[in-house]
């Protein structure tokens, strides 16, 4: 194989293999009550998972939320404003 078609193949193979096709994706309903509080802008993260696309588009920022896992506080996560505004609503 020419060395180009082979690191052509082998991108290829990576894209594949880091980024799973959207076809193997379903919807799901969640079935539990979620826990978010207000993001303070300026506070310290520490602990808080931020994912790169977040960071991306700004966040942290006014308006994003922190979530946690009920079920072990420590598990704590951002989520951006825009997310938060178009999937939770108060109970």
């Amino acid at each position: 194989m020419h060395p180009s078609l082979r690191d052509s193949a082998r991108k290829r193979l990576v894209d594949r293999t880091e980024m799973p096709s959207t076809n193997c994706f379903r919807r799901y309903r969640r079935k539990q009550i979620a826990e978010l509080r207000p993001y303070e802008p300026g506070e310290a993260l520490e602990g808080v998972s931020v994912a790169v696309e977040d960071r991306k588009a700004g966040s942290p920022k006014q308006g994003d939320m922190i979530a946690r896992n009920p079920k072990n506080h420590a598990d704590q996560w951002l989520v951006s404003a825009q997310y938060f505004a178009d999937n939770f609503e108060p109970v």
